[in-house]
């Protein structure tokens, strides 16, 4: 908590301390001091009054720091921070609405009726048994 009062300004350092998340991004922290990797460095891209996260509606603001202090912790110094959410091209690609030709056999010609659900179609009254009167 120290380190982090010291690399970020004293409101930002309260806000990222008192989420819900605190813990993951101060034990992420500490492997990293163990590792010898420096990552007050890290967390310091995130201060300036100029950073992307600022940015947006107030209502947000928490969780905006906490996305920035995980970007800022998992991405390299010499890397420049995303500005925005990180995209996974593996789960892109599978949602993707355009894809490679179709292989597939071809498809069945569409019914000539309606399709109804089985609970929804007219039956004809099932016929009188027993003795007629």
């Amino acid at each position: 908590m120290g380190r982090v009062n010291e690399t970020l300004p004293q409101r930002d350092a309260a806000l990222l301390v008192s989420a819900r998340q605190w813990p993951v991004l101060a034990h992420r922290m500490h492997r990293m001091a163990q590792q010898g990797v420096p990552f007050a460095a890290h967390l310091a891209r995130i201060a300036p009054d100029t950073a992307a996260w600022r940015t947006g509606p107030p209502s947000t603001i928490a969780a905006r720091l906490l996305l920035a202090a995980h970007h800022a912790l998992t991405t390299p110094l010499d890397q420049a921070l995303p500005t925005g959410p990180r995209v996974s091209t593996t789960a892109a690609r599978s949602r993707s609405t355009t894809t490679a030709p179709d292989t597939a056999a071809p498809k069945q010609p569409a019914p000539t009726e309606a399709a109804v659900p089985a609970h929804r179609q007219q039956t004809a009254p099932a016929p009188r048994q027993g003795r007629g009167r």
